[in-house]
């Protein structure tokens, strides 16, 4: 891995975070969240997600400080429970979900994309999947380049982003109606279980949405002055994202009454067509489908670099661990993540992928880092972070709070898949572990 180079800035870590947080998400997700709710109540699922995204933040930050090297949680999960045993274990479930959760997150993107693009190409559903598969040929091919050149298209990328949000916001000023944006009903806030289940089916959008936040742990070996600028990317990113978000969903509410907003599968263009007319929507969907393209940009390259980790490790099969003879990068993880999320896209649809990916995550690699780190703290009390967590544990026991609740608010076809996801996960790892022993 010291063939990778540290050659990514704080601005352009950031602008790698924020492009993968944003993505299609919240231009796909806000007709769910605000249908989960029903009404603009639903503004406690963003802010229920920004919570989360700010306390599970603090626990990326304090190890990506702490172990800035490839593969994210890969590492954390090796250095928090050790590299023998339980470490290793869990670090190769990681790694077996990554092989799919990763590509379902670039599927779900280009799925959103194609989606999107019905709004100025009439599509059949069999051209929607071939736009999907040929995009994530499209973002393979863009990110073949060298590390510094990526930095400098994702902050181009990033601005565009910033500012086609920050246009979408600014646009609702003039016509923007309170009543509409604040009606909630008498019973909104009734604390009944279908208020909660509400909440639990809308924070998973939200949840989504936000995703991202941690991009650079994934490509910690290739940041400048990473102690510092690991935190500090996500931290900043977290803050913006989560005030562009709060004040875009209030704008759509705005102008949109919710009762048409939770049916439209193209709330920014509709939100568009209403203050400025359709040819004005056509313009915003186009930036709408360069953010997505952005987003799985910045995915499909934090992920490449997580499979890379644990080959070079001797935890994962050695193809993984291969770089690019002269532009320094591991070529072989991202060629094969991309064909299989090349497949996905063709197979899966949106609101079946949104949920996966959330579920499947929580219980090995979200819960296992903030349990891990508490559990590192009371067993290493003497040892050195370049970054502590504010108030600890508080972050690391919110985070594990929320977590848990949104995972047992999944439906429970999801919540069997994710476990019988690690079973198998399990086995794998024995068989790995066994036949190892035997060559020895």
């Amino acid at each position: 891995m010291s063939q990778l180079i540290r050659g990514l800035s704080l601005r352009q870590a950031v602008a790698i975070n924020t492009i993968d947080m944003v993505g299609i998400g919240p231009f796909i997700t806000i007709p769910f969240i605000i249908g989960a709710m029903n009404g603009p109540q639903c503004i406690l699922a963003w802010i229920l997600g920004a919570i989360l995204s700010f306390a599970d933040g603090a626990v990326w930050a304090e190890l990506g400080a702490k172990w800035p090297m490839a593969g994210g949680s890969y590492s954390f999960l090796q250095n928090l429970y050790g590299k023998h045993k339980t470490g290793r274990m869990l670090s190769f479930l990681y790694i077996w979900q990554t092989i799919i959760q990763a590509p379902l997150v670039v599927a779900s993107g280009a799925i959103g994309f194609s989606q999107y693009l019905t709004f100025l190409v009439p599509l059949s559903t069999m051209e929607q999947k071939l736009v999907s598969g040929a995009l994530v040929a499209f973002i393979t091919v863009l990110l073949y380049r060298k590390i510094t050149d990526i930095g400098k298209i994702s902050v181009l990328m990033g601005m565009i982003v910033g500012g086609t949000i920050l246009w979408l916001i600014v646009s609702a000023v003039p016509d923007f109606n309170s009543q509409l944006a604040f009606s909630y009903a008498p019973d909104a806030f009734d604390l009944t279980p279908v208020f909660f289940f509400g909440l639990g089916q809308a924070s998973i959008k939200t949840v989504y949405s936000f995703l991202g936040y941690y991009n650079v742990c994934h490509l910690g070996a290739e940041i400048k002055d990473p102690e510092a600028n690991i935190p500090r990317s996500i931290f900043i990113s977290i803050a913006i994202i989560a005030t562009l978000y709060l004040l875009m969903q209030i704008a759509v509410l705005g102008i949109i009454p919710w009762q048409e907003a939770k049916d439209s599968p193209f709330i920014v263009s509709l939100y568009f067509e209403k203050i400025y007319g359709h040819h004005t929507a056509m313009v915003a969907t186009a930036l709408v489908l360069f953010i997505a393209i952005t987003s799985l940009f910045a995915v499909l390259l934090g992920y490449s670099r997580v499979p890379y980790a644990a080959a070079v490790d001797g935890n994962f099969f050695a193809i993984f661990g291969q770089l690019h003879p002269t532009k320094n990068f591991p070529h072989v993880s991202l060629l094969i993540l991309a064909g299989i999320a090349f497949l996905f896209s063709l197979l899966f649809k949106m609101k079946e992928v949104i949920t996966a990916i959330i579920v499947m995550r929580i219980l090995v690699q979200f819960l296992g880092q903030s349990i891990g780190i508490m559990l590192y703290h009371r067993k290493h009390r003497a040892e050195n972070f370049p970054y502590r967590m504010p108030l600890y544990p508080l972050p690391a026991l919110v985070g594990i709070a929320v977590w848990l609740f949104i995972f047992f608010s999944a439906e429970w076809i999801y919540i069997a898949g994710a476990v019988g996801i690690i079973l198998l996960g399990i086995l794998m790892n024995w068989v790995k572990e066994k036949t190892a022993n035997s060559i020895k």
